[in-house]
């Protein structure tokens, strides 16, 4: 399985609501696509200084299909709205 794991600074004038919205879109996705096998998504609890604000990890059967996924005009339509109030993110893919 191939884990794909996204980390999200937001900045600092990003509205609670806003990042609700786009919390509750990501959570949505495996609705729209089937590629999906497995979603996590959750702010972060421990707030330290080296803390990112927002975690994703998704899985999926191989890279082709997380390909097929990160094209899917529903993720990138959140995507478009992540990256508005985001001021970093970050990722990495590893097979499991």
């Amino acid at each position: 399985m191939l884990k794909h794991v996204v980390l999200v600074k937001f900045k600092n004038d990003a509205s609670e609501s806003a990042i609700a919205e786009v919390q509750k879109e990501l959570g949505g996705l495996s609705a729209f696509i089937p590629e999906i096998l497995e979603f996590e998504c959750g702010m972060d609890v421990l707030r330290s200084e080296r803390s990112y604000d927002f975690a994703l990890v998704s899985g999926f059967e191989n890279l082709e299909n997380m390909k097929r996924y990160q094209v899917h005009p529903v993720h990138q339509k959140i995507l478009a709205k992540l990256k508005e109030i985001a001021d970093s993110i970050l990722l990495v893919d590893f097979n499991t």
